[in-house]
């Protein structure tokens, strides 16, 4: 891979904007990553200073690691090749395990978590994974360049970093939400301590809300006596409105919208959308169990409204990912066995990621159901007012960082309340098409104020002042 020593602008993250799949016959195709990150952090090629950028990302499969050994790759960005292990114990073993566990309150108290010596043994890898993207920040970078860091699979950087380039400016933004004192001590005293001291190495620290921002420093305070003069800043990161509206009017997103409306099987049926990742803090299951209560107890429902459901698999590799997800197709088929019809499917559950589906299930959204347990933003109930065709309800968990800026024109829930939410997604359907596009109308303004490109310029220009 070509040297780009001597950047002015880096970005370090877990998963870069390109990957690598490794073909049978040796070659290799690159592909390009999607979402609001990969746009917002694209951004770095936008500086209107014209600086030259670097994005240090992770090899994350067979075919990025062959990328890597080939030499070949994308100007502007490198990738690591991290020992496999090393990375399975880091992202999987502490990232997403712990700390993923941590921020999002999802443990089981009494029987978890528990830490001895596995768990060491693993965060040495988080440890030996933080200097390797250390180490390549502090050899790619020209003197005084900016560093923007994401989130947790890398929140040692900024100190190591730090420890290595004096002249850095080091910034760090949290994606995730952040856990309250009493929770965050769960981990072990020398190991939390780590945690926020590798972050406060950084300049500038972002959040995606300022509760996340308060929780933050709340245990600072609590475990290292303060935020040692880092700054504290607050970035909602928004949808991308240019990019969604068009990408939901291309001839793919079209034909999915055909398929679901005869799935649906009505043009006068109502329908309530959503679209998670099997992820747990999404809350999919009591989300099903509500819309069950719904057609229980408002029986005028039955035949009228469609609860269409995409639950995309999430970190498969993870047993208790692997139930959670099984669990979400067991209660679907539950509630189809119990109130289906001939005429009537009641839950229509698709597994397989389609992004092309999802912005068609956006716009045929009459309700869209964003009940998380706890969320750092939630892009998913920004990104449907923006795409919906004759606008839309949304049901909104108060524990969603998208609360923030969205609650005023939502209908707003606690995620542990079925009932609540049964009456909620009820109040939502018996909504008026006035008032639901007036919602619709302002929901959008708020959802794209910060777009991804803007976000992330935002937070560059306040590292760099």
């Amino acid at each position: 891979m070509a040297s780009t020593q001597g950047a002015q602008i880096l970005v370090a993250s877990n998963r870069g904007p390109v990957s690598y799949e490794l073909g049978a016959d040796g070659t290799l195709d690159a592909r390009r990553g999607g979402g609001g990150l990969v746009s917002g952090l694209s951004a770095i090629g936008q500086d209107p200073d014209g600086a030259s950028a670097v994005w240090v990302c992770a090899a994350l499969g067979d075919g990025d690691r062959e990328a890597v050994r080939r030499g070949v790759g994308e100007p502007g960005v490198r990738m690591l090749d991290i020992d496999p292990d090393v990375y399975a114990d880091a992202y999987n073993g502490i990232a997403n395990s712990v700390l993923w566990f941590v921020h999002h309150m999802l443990y089981q108290t009494p029987l978890e978590p528990v830490f001895g010596p596995e768990f060491r043994a693993r965060w040495a890898s988080y440890e030996a994974y933080n200097r390797a993207f250390a180490e390549a920040l502090a050899a790619e970078a020209a003197p005084g360049a900016a560093v923007v860091v994401q989130d947790y699979h890398l929140a040692l950087v900024p100190g190591m970093l730090r420890g290595l380039r004096v002249d850095l400016r080091i910034g760090h933004f949290s994606h995730t939400p952040w856990a309250p004192v009493d929770y965050f001590r769960m981990l072990p005293d020398d190991i939390a301590g780590q945690l926020l001291r590798g972050m406060l190495g950084a300049d500038r620290l972002g959040f995606l809300t300022r509760r996340w921002a308060d929780t933050f420093t709340a245990c600072c305070e609590a475990l290292v006596g303060g935020t040692a003069g880092t700054a504290i800043g607050v970035h909602g990161l928004g949808a991308d409105a240019e990019f969604l509206r068009e990408r939901s009017r291309r001839p793919d997103v079209e034909e999915r919208l055909t398929a679901l409306r005869e799935q649906i099987g009505g043009p006068d049926r109502k329908v309530i959308v959503r679209v998670d990742r099997t992820e747990l803090s999404k809350n999919i299951v009591r989300g099903l169990r509500a819309y069950e209560l719904l057609l229980e107890t408002r029986p005028e429902w039955h035949e009228r409204v469609v609860h269409v459901a995409f639950a995309y698999p999430s970190r498969q590799d993870l047993a208790v990912y692997r139930d959670y997800t099984a669990e979400v197709s067991r209660v679907a088929e539950e509630i189809n066995s119990r109130f289906g019809t001939a005429t009537w499917t009641p839950v229509v559950l698709h597994v397989k990621d389609d992004f092309a589906r999802s912005l068609a299930a956006y716009r045929l959204a009459d309700v869209a159901l964003v009940n998380p347990i706890r969320d750092g933003m939630n892009l998913v109930a920004k990104e449907v007012p923006v795409v919906s065709d004759e606008g839309c309800a949304l049901v909104l968990s108060r524990e969603a960082g998208a609360y923030e800026e969205l609650g005023d024109d939502a209908l707003v829930v606690n995620p542990y309340d079925v009932s609540a939410t049964a009456d909620a997604l009820h109040a939502a359907l018996v909504m008026g098409a006035g008032e639901r596009a007036e919602h619709t109308k302002r929901l959008a303004a708020a959802a794209t104020a910060l777009p991804p490109a803007q976000w992330f310029l935002d937070q560059l220009n306040a590292l760099r002042d």
